[in-house]
């Protein structure tokens, strides 16, 4: 019996369901309410791990930023497009836009360690020179060396651990500076300590290929824009990338109003003479200067924008390289210059060094035929005696103080002065 009563529900069933079908096949209004909608597309990025160099890591400077670029809070555009295409890999920097709430946008500079056809060059001489193949593991192959077993096995960074690299920063190293790296590294979470317990071995191989290959992005950490020195905010990196707050290149400058240019050449000079005298001891000094080593913020703030070539000697602990390290060369020494590139002694930087470059580099092309007679007469008069200045430091100085008592009343205060405005119409200091 009861066998019989679930055989007739059975059958009930399929007939309900049978004319369920047919009514909604007769009626396309409601299959139509039925069927689920398609879904949106957004379109996106097509990010590979190649334009990143997320592929070559940990042979790279870090991923604390790719979050933003996946989640496309990170745009290479300078428009905003909704077409959201990829720029060329080649290309050394990008203009790009920043958000953290997706409403407001700010500019930001994208730019790679160095050109990618070094990049390529760097990675096949690392593993021909250490695995003796034309690919391989960039990762495997330098945790092999000798230099990094070292940092594996270290507690402290110490100037041993850095001697032979290109980067100017490290010629002269102290303790000191080693120290405020470490406690610095923006790429880890926990930093804050001078010891290098908190350092995962990847980290440290992000750190040793970072410093190896362009120290700008460390500098950016370890002197923050918001304690007074003069880069621009490190906003973190992402494979080969390394996102900072955006500014024009003093090139763009140039042909700048007469007004303008006096501003900027003063506050050019101001900057050199902070990087030599500060409250922390630390003389700073350029190896070469050109129109892209400085920047210039929408506010009117001029700032260093490439501190690659920025060597820094300590004034109070001095030099702790030990006669014949700089000499000591590795793969890590020649990922980006020729190996056999001398050193500069750290005795021979003069305090005037990068003052009498830019007197020579960057200043005639910003004040040249600025301003009317007998003014522009003196201004010339003033740069060359400063970019003649190769032996006599007092020379320059006085050169130098004279140009700025020349350029302070020619400068204008306006809004486009933002940095500076409205003050400077209450106080001569602006």
């Amino acid at each position: 019996m009861g066998r019989w009563i679930c055989c007739l529900c059975s059958r009930v069933a399929d007939s309900l369901m049978l004319l369920l079908v047919l009514a909604l096949s007769c009626n396309p209004s409601t299959a139509a309410t039925a069927s689920p909608s398609a879904p949106h597309i957004k379109p996106s990025y097509s990010f590979g791990r190649t334009f990143l160099g997320l592929d070559k890591c940990n042979a790279c400077i870090g991923t604390s930023i790719c979050k933003k670029f996946f989640k496309e809070e990170i745009r290479f555009d300078t428009w905003l497009s909704s077409h959201l295409k990829l720029p060329p890999s080649y290309l050394l920097s990008y203009s790009g836009n920043y958000t953290d709430d997706a409403k407001s946008w700010r500019l930001v500079d994208i730019t790679r360690l160095t050109s990618k056809y070094r990049h390529d060059r760097a990675d096949k001489r690392i593993c021909t020179s250490l695995l003796k193949t034309k690919t391989c593991s960039l990762e495997r192959a330098l945790r092999r060396t000798h230099r990094f077993q070292k940092w594996l096995r270290a507690k402290r960074l110490t100037p041993d651990l850095v001697q032979g690299l290109s980067s100017p920063m490290l010629r002269c190293p102290s303790q000191r500076l080693l120290d405020r790296i470490v406690r610095r590294y923006a790429e880890v979470p926990d930093a804050g300590s001078i010891y290098m317990d908190h350092l995962t071995d990847r980290d440290k191989l992000r750190l040793l290929y970072t410093l190896s290959v362009n120290s700008h992005p460390i500098l950016l950490q370890i002197f923050p824009d918001v304690e007074g020195w003069p880069f621009p905010r490190y906003l973190g990196s992402c494979g080969r990338l390394v996102v900072s707050a955006s500014t024009r290149p003093l090139r763009d400058f140039y042909d700048a109003a007469p007004e303008v240019a006096a501003d900027l050449a003063l506050q050019l000079l101001a900057v050199l003479r902070s990087m030599g005298t500060n409250d922390l001891n630390y003389f700073f000094y350029f190896t070469h200067v050109d129109a892209g080593t400085f920047g210039v913020f929408s506010n009117g703030h001029l700032f260093i924008r490439d501190a690659s070539t920025l060597g820094i000697i300590d004034k109070e602990e001095g030099s702790q390289m030990i006669d014949g390290q700089q000499e000591y060369k590795d793969i890590f020494s020649c990922l980006t210059v020729d190996c056999q590139s001398a050193f500069v002694s750290c005795n021979s930087i003069r305090e005037k060094h990068s003052l009498i470059m830019v007197c020579q580099e960057l200043l005639p092309k910003l004040l040249k035929g600025k301003f009317l007679q007998p003014v522009q007469e003196k201004i010339d008069s003033f740069l060359q005696h400063c970019a003649d200045g190769l032996t006599d430091d007092q020379g320059v100085n006085e050169a130098v103080a004279k140009l700025a008592e020349l350029l302070k009343p020619l400068r204008s205060c306006d809004s486009r002065f933002a940095y500076r405005y409205p003050d400077c119409k209450y106080s001569d200091k602006y």
